[in-house]
């Protein structure tokens, strides 16, 4: 912790001393901070990951476009020499961070209409900025390949889904999904936030829901963005049907949906959860099988996914 606050302190201008205390470890690493005049922050450090370097300028710079657009975000704060982002030398190599005011709203609710409507307001606010931003260098493009293919290969490389017929069931599923999607004539593309599951974000005393946590977007399928929504809220054993609907209903307030890019929102389902598989396969040189064994299990969520919501969407 010392070595972070001393980090934080070398690149950006906050009133010392600093507290500084680990929040969360997972896919990156993040602090919670507190300037000696009380006001707190965020501060994230990017671990490396199979897909390649964060990419922090373009998370940055969308970020920085939804502030000055009115959408409700964690917003970066400049360093000492204006940048959005900072990088430093780890026995790892190379890892970049980012600071971010800290949001004062309370966690969403699981089981909260009120706050998925929340959720779908920003996200659709989300999507009308997106269409004036401008992007300079972008790292990746949330297309097939980013989050289905490659995932699906580390899926392939984990050595955890050992159930006898297991993966060869995964990768018929994947190439039947691919080719769902592929078949739909139109579907919009926008840029993500990539990771709006309804829980990166906090609710205001507005009742708004301002997002943060936007390191796995980009430009890509906005059926994903929605489809993420709704994997969260029927993964794992979930049932949470009427949070989807307010959700959707809530988007719709401000922003129309294409029929094709709501359908294939369920078909984006299955994408969402390879991809999450394929991050945590990723992952088992550092973690081990153990932390990660779960993947192998889930075929049969797939498969009932498959034939129970999508029907004859996928054949």
């Amino acid at each position: 912790m010392e070595s972070v606050a001393q980090f934080v302190t070398a690149h950006y201008p906050l009133p010392l001393p600093l507290d500084c205390r680990m929040v969360n470890r997972g896919f990156n690493d993040t602090y919670a901070l507190t300037a000696t005049d009380g006001t707190r922050y965020m501060f994230r450090l990017s671990h490396h990951r199979a897909r390649g370097p964060a990419d922090v300028r373009t998370e940055t710079e969308f970020i920085t476009h939804l502030a000055r657009s009115g959408v409700p975000v964690a917003s970066p704060v400049p360093t000492r020499d204006g940048a959005l982002f900072a990088r430093g030398r780890a026995a790892e190599g190379m890892r970049e961070g980012v600071l971010f005011g800290a949001l004062d709203g309370r966690m969403p609710e699981l089981n909260s209409a009120a706050d998925a409507r929340a959720n779908g307001i920003t996200l659709a606010k989300m999507h009308n900025a997106a269409e004036t931003f401008v992007l300079t260098a972008p790292l990746y493009r949330l297309d097939l390949d980013h989050l289905l293919h490659r995932p699906m290969a580390r899926i392939q490389g984990s050595g955890v889904v050992d159930k006898p017929g297991a993966l060869a069931e995964l990768e018929g599923l994947a190439a039947r999904t691919a080719a769902s999607i592929e078949a739909f004539d139109d579907l919009t593309w926008t840029h993500c936030h990539g990771d709006c599951h309804g829980f990166n974000a906090r609710i205001m005393t507005n009742g708004e829901a301002a997002f943060f946590d936007f390191d796995d977007g980009g430009r890509g399928y906005l059926g994903y963005d929605l489809g993420v929504f709704l994997w969260a809220k029927i993964s794992f054993g979930r049932k949470l049907h009427t949070i989807w609907d307010a959700f959707i209903e809530g988007y719709r307030t401000i922003r129309p949906i294409k029929p094709d890019d709501l359908e294939a929102a369920h078909a984006f389902v299955i994408v969402r959860h390879l991809w999450v598989m394929g991050e945590y396969g990723s992952r088992v040189g550092e973690w081990g099988t153990e932390p990660i064994s779960w993947i192998g299990r889930e075929v049969d969520f797939l498969k009932g996914w498959e034939v129970d919501r999508l029907g004859t969407r996928l054949f």
